[in-house]
């Protein structure tokens, strides 16, 4: 009976990995580049904003700000918000703004009650802009000269009002190789962020490091202020974007943008510690369901494949072979050794111990402490768009 049921098991990963497989490739196959767009000439390019927000962050920022500053763009300015910093942001900021005019600085002393502190950053700095297009950022993205003109040529050849980039991940520790070779594939499952293309699927995506919409459809969406108590919200920015019933549109940046998200592994454990559990709405059933769902077709297969014949033995080896195959081509995309494939099971294993950390202390604290700032777990519930 233990023979058929793990064979079962083993056959309906397997099922799961030829689905899986198919729809991925033909999704990230179908996801244009921004360079293949021609890049716009100067008589073609709309006014633009890019808006990010900060806090504490005198050790990146010195490195970003200057690629904001320095786009083979004609028209263009740089809306900066200083989240209450307590280094040398607000300093660096100020420098560099009595440098170069289209820098504008935005201090940020206190946080409203009712809001987040990045929601209510960047809604503070979209209302000191001037762009009919917005480009939503972080503080340590790194941008090339000649993003933004590629980037308004695709979403003006698309009819695009909202496009979300992806771009590539600086990774400089064998922990960090790992863990987002892993977390590469595990968004391209959870989110299958092509069916934002498709104007008649409800499939939506976004990112932190670059989202540029219209300012007409940034408006009509509601602005950040439909995000105030949103822990994702550069993951929502694109729902508002699909509920409004906006074109919106993902596509590949390359290292057009580029960001070190953590420097090493115990810190993008820590750092994603607010994300994890509100990704999974702060609901521990789907948070359980995801930890099982995860182990079971990363890494049972593994586990199976020594004590297993025949058939069970050869499903084995295709359930891991399969996502081995869509890690390469992950490690590829990234830049990076292609050898990180191998390491999908530790990865998953990694991950599950993430998303259980972020729930546990989530739970345990009743909130999260972001910015400085604790939020209740009640008010966070509320504020899920």
């Amino acid at each position: 009976m233990l023979h058929i049921l793990g064979t079962a098991t083993l056959g309906f990963v397997t099922f799961f990995w030829i689905v899986t497989t198919i729809d991925i490739a033909r999704g990230v196959l179908s996801v244009p580049s921004v360079q293949d767009a021609e890049p716009l000439q100067d008589s073609d390019c709309p006014f633009v904003s890019i808006l990010f927000a900060g806090r504490d962050e005198a050790q990146k920022l010195p490195e970003a700000l200057p690629t904001f500053l320095a786009l083979d763009y004609p028209r263009y300015e740089v809306i900066a918000a200083d989240d209450r910093s307590q280094d040398d942001t607000g300093s660096i900021l100020k420098n560099a703004a009595q440098k170069d005019a289209r820098l504008k600085v935005v201090h940020i002393a206190s946080l409203p009650p009712g809001w987040l502190g990045k929601p209510h950053a960047l809604q503070q700095a979209y209302e000191q802009s001037n762009g009919e297009w917005l480009v939503f950022t972080d503080a340590d993205v790194h941008f090339e000269p000649d993003l933004l003109r590629r980037a308004i040529a695709l979403a003006k050849k698309h009819h695009w009002e909202h496009l979300t980039l992806f771009g590539a991940p600086k990774t400089f520790t064998f922990g960090e190789k790992l863990i987002m070779t892993f977390f590469g594939l595990a968004f391209l499952m959870g989110t299958r962020p092509w069916a934002a293309n498709n104007p008649r699927s409800r499939g939506y995506t976004g990112v932190g490091a670059f989202q540029m919409v219209r300012r007409s459809a940034y408006e009509k969406m509601g602005t950040h202020k439909r995000l105030a108590m949103e822990v994702i919200d550069d993951m929502k920015l694109g729902k508002l974007a699909k509920d409004a019933g906006i074109l919106s549109g993902v596509a590949k940046a390359g290292n057009a943008v580029s960001v070190h998200w953590h420097a090493g592994l115990g810190n993008t454990i820590r750092g994603t510690t607010k994300n994890f559990f509100a990704a999974s709405q702060f609901k521990i059933s789907l948070t359980i369901a995801q930890v099982l769902g995860l182990l079971l077709v990363f890494v049972f297969p593994l586990v199976a494949l020594p004590f297993v014949h025949g058939w069970a033995r050869l499903l084995a080896a295709l359930s891991f072979g399969l996502p081995i195959l869509l890690g390469v081509g992950v490690a590829l995309e990234f830049k990076t050794t292609v050898i990180y494939a191998l390491t999908l099971p530790i990865g998953a294993v990694i991950f599950t111990w993430m998303l259980a950390r972020s729930a546990i202390i989530t739970l345990w604290q009743g909130g999260i402490v972001w910015r400085g700032t604790f939020y209740p777990l009640e008010e966070l519930k509320r504020g899920i768009v």
